[in-house]
């Protein structure tokens, strides 16, 4: 069955609840303040991951701590919204999502930023090393070397007789290339055929999508843009009946067929811990990034009978859920 998830509800740079919670506690003393930078609606695993670790290391809203949550609408707000979010003066910055990691980290020099997405921190200049970031950056990449191929694996096992398949990326992404560099080698390993559809916002889905006819499967790439728009590519999917796979389970929850990848309401969940140190004195410098342990493997019973398809048994065994 499908986990029930509260919707958030939030607006750009700060929510009101944010305001209220400040007055109440404003003669507490000493309230530490936490910006969240996110593209769209913070998916409600996140949320609830990141409050859970919160809680568990004693911090409770509107007590101790506050949370600024900075939504931009597009990509290109991102930047300011980090900026306002610095303005505010918080005292650390979380990145949400991959397209908040970098204005982020150009937003200041000073605040702590810690974020959580699926970017490789080091091929994007983000840290030093995973072990020794320097600078103010540090935190959780959901990036892991043999995701690629094994989502391709499961394809495969899904659709034995795969021979070509198409890769949706972000255009303006800063980790698309090295998306791109795993999924050919993935590919190349496993003799498929692949061909890369980028798009730059959501306006370019449909056209991508009828790209991809000729495809067996698709592949969608980890993104914050793709989870904004995540009931719209799965409807696009359905419609062309194209088996896709994804990284994220929240994709497979709004209807599309299959997903591989890390459990994000843990990592959200451990990136609380980054923060707790960082409020406690540690410099992100000396914090190594994280990388992801727990993964999960979701199938969508509705949708692969939609799309026509049999869910071998062996796939079914190992899927951590089975929405139906």
């Amino acid at each position: 069955m499908i986990r029930n998830r509260l919707a958030v509800a939030v607006v750009l740079a700060i929510s009101i609840p944010s305001v209220l919670l400040a007055v109440e506690v404003q003669q507490a003393g000493k309230v530490n303040r936490i910006g969240f930078l996110r593209f769209g609606q913070i998916p409600p695993t996140y949320l609830e991951g990141f409050r859970q670790g919160l809680r568990e290391l004693g911090y409770l809203e509107g007590r101790n701590i506050i949370i600024e949550y900075g939504l931009a609408q597009s990509t290109a707000q991102i930047p300011d919204v980090a900026a306002e979010l610095v303005r505010r003066k918080v005292d650390v910055l979380v990145a949400s999502g991959t397209p908040s990691v970098l204005p982020a980290k150009n937003a200041t020099s000073t605040i702590p930023v810690m974020f959580v997405a699926a970017i490789d921190p080091v091929a994007m200049g983000v840290v030093a090393s995973l072990a020794r970031p320097g600078g103010n950056v540090t935190g959780l990449s959901a990036v892991h070397a043999d995701l690629t191929g094994k989502r391709l694996q499961l394809l495969r096992e899904l659709l034995p007789k795969l021979s070509g398949m198409a890769f949706l990326v972000r255009a303006t992404s800063p980790a698309t290339a090295q998306y791109v560099k795993e999924a050919e080698l993935a590919a190349r390993t496993l003799g498929v055929q692949l061909r890369v559809l980028a798009v730059r916002d959501s306006s370019d889905f449909e056209g991508a999508f009828s790209e991809a006819r000729d495809a067996n499967a698709l592949l969608v790439v980890d993104d914050a843009v793709m989870t904004a728009h995540r009931t719209q590519i799965a409807e696009l999917a359905l419609r062309n009946r194209q088996p896709t796979m994804y990284g994220l389970s929240e994709m497979v929850e709004a209807g599309g067929l299959i997903s591989y990848g890390p459990h994000y309401g843990d990592l959200y969940r451990r990136a609380a811990m980054h923060v707790h140190k960082i409020l406690k004195g540690a410099k992100p410098a000396d914090l190594p990034v994280e990388q992801p342990t727990k993964f999960e493997l979701v199938i969508n019973l509705k949708t692969a009978k939609a799309l026509g398809l049999t869910i071998p048994q062996s796939l079914l065994l190992r899927a951590d859920e089975a929405i139906e």
